[in-house]
């Protein structure tokens, strides 16, 4: 998920507009093609152009069509045919069509080190694991609980790698309904086992594990969490399946969603590339579209280190297949999605002494708030390894030395960290205030903004051994009001409820 680490590893509510129309996946493919021949494309109609008759324009170039999504004007489909780009692009209404093959985004393979389990803690607040949630009392969200921990009413859309949603933390709050699989491009039901990367469960528990007496507690622990599962297993996020998940969020009553993740095929999307700029719009109108339905989209700001408000390099892109990236020179012209849409709220990440963390990227355009996410290098302090601990499938993989099991129930956590792992606390205090207060994406955004500990700008020369991908240093810019480490500040869940 273009995740949390260096690499990656970024009331009332508004209620439904149209029903989502999604064509299903035709059970045969193009003449003369076969599965394992297929691509994915991404056809974009020109604004206010009608998809009507896009089966007919995508069958006769060879394809079919995986959904339609009307509302915004963008289709998915899949061919087997060398020449279905071109020939869909003739088609009435079409702006544009791009292969997504070769455009995902992948979550980095954790990296070994030899940090050792502490012994499990009983807290005084919390739940059996709580005595190791540092994240968590940093933030004051015991203190918080004590006033509340959430609305049932309010209903997080966790995209991501999928979610386990049998987890014992994880049970209690999860909402079936509203939750499903867009790995395909169409949303389809979420089947158990669908998590077999972790990355989703780990940032569910952040945001909402249930305060039932095991395990951890999240920072919203009474809302619900749907399950959106926007990645495949290998962790690649690719623009149809991104697409399918703001769309599903903008018709399933979700209030706000959590991103740890870049949803576009290159770390950088530049607009000049007609390949790039057809994801990218078509990202962005599913983004606006779920903005515009009362969803307030909430996204990492990455773990490259690098100001996004003033990129020069991208080293990284495309990641996929593996071995395809390039050296580039970028300028603003580039941009990041979704941290970089209007509207969307970016996270940097801290450790556990208040710095930004190491990997943490950051901008003054960019970031608008910081939350914990962990630093095992800079920020270990009296932590267990400076990492965040969150619940876990059993079946994925974690390194032994970050694994740990509850006594009670037997339930895997794991430790991780990375933007990724900061999202989700901002998510879980934005939930808190939208049970307390409700309000508009753009009301909660500002809330969320002011329920902040201002932090200033650090000294920047420990962060000399990481430097950005263009080999220049990090620096930060602007005052404790505002600046492009922390955006207005630390998130306080107290203040938030408050």
């Amino acid at each position: 998920m273009k995740h949390a680490t260096r690499r990656r590893t970024l009331p009332a509510l508004l209620g439904l507009t149209a029903a989502l129309l999604v064509a299903p996946i035709s059970a045969t493919t193009a003449a003369g093609t076969t599965d394992a021949a297929q691509s994915t494309y991404v056809v974009v109609y020109r604004q206010g152009a009608s998809t009507a008759s896009a089966a007919g324009a995508v069958q006769a170039a060879g394809g079919t069509v995986v959904a339609n999504y009307s509302q915004i004007g963008v289709v998915v489909a899949r061919s087997g045919s060398g020449g279905f780009a071109n020939s869909v692009k003739q088609a009435a209404g079409v702006e544009a069509v791009s292969s997504t093959a070769g455009f995902g985004t992948r979550l980095p393979a954790a990296a070994a080190d030899d940090a050792t389990a502490a012994a499990i803690q009983q807290a005084a607040w919390g739940d059996t694991l709580s005595g190791l949630q540092w994240d968590m009392t940093q933030i004051n969200v015991p203190q918080a609980h004590a006033i509340t921990g959430g609305s049932s009413s309010v209903i997080v859309g966790d995209l991501d790698t999928g979610l386990d949603f049998t987890h014992p933390d994880i049970a209690p709050n999860y909402d079936a309904s509203r939750s499903t699989d867009c790995s395909s491009g169409a949303p389809a039901p979420l089947l158990p086992g669908n998590d077999a990367n972790g990355h989703g469960t780990h940032t569910a528990g952040t945001i909402a594990a249930a305060a039932n007496g095991t395990g951890i507690v999240g920072v919203a622990p009474n809302v619900k969490i749907a399950g959106i599962k926007s990645s495949n297993d290998d962790g690649f996020f690719f623009p149809e399946m991104v697409i399918c998940s703001f769309m599903w969020a903008a018709t399933h009553g979700i209030h706000v969603t959590n991103n740890s993740y870049f949803a576009d095929p290159w770390l950088f999307n530049c607009k000049n590339d007609p390949e790039q700029r057809a994801l990218w719009a078509a990202e962005r109108r599913a983004i606006r579209y779920a903005q515009s339905n009362g969803v307030l989209v909430i996204a990492s700001q990455g773990n490259d280190s690098t100001d996004l408000s003033h990129p020069t390099m991208d080293v990284i892109s495309p990641d996929f297949p593996p071995g395809s990236e390039q050296e580039r020179e970028i300028t603003n012209a580039c941009s990041v999605v979704p941290v970089e849409v209007p509207g969307v709220v970016g996270v940097t990440a801290t450790g556990s002494l208040r710095l930004k963390s190491f990997y943490s990227s950051y901008g003054i355009s960019t970031a608008d708030v910081a939350a914990p996410g962990g630093d095992s290098i800079l920020q270990v302090g009296s932590t267990v390894n400076g990492r965040v601990l969150s619940t876990w499938p059993t079946a994925a993989a974690c390194l032994p030395a970050r694994t740990v099991f509850d006594p009670a129930t037997g339930a895997k956590y794991c430790y991780a960290q990375g933007t990724s792992m900061a999202a989700p606390h901002a998510v879980g205090v934005a939930a808190l205030l939208l049970s307390v207060r409700g309000g508009s994406p753009g009301a909660i955004a500002a809330r969320l903004q002011q329920a902040t500990n201002p932090l200033s700008c650090p000294d920047t020369s420990i962060y000399a051994p990481f430097p950005q991908n263009s080999g220049a240093p990090q620096t930060c810019q602007g005052g404790p009001a505002h600046n492009s480490f922390y955006g207005a500040g630390e998130v306080d869940a107290l203040k938030a409820v408050s």
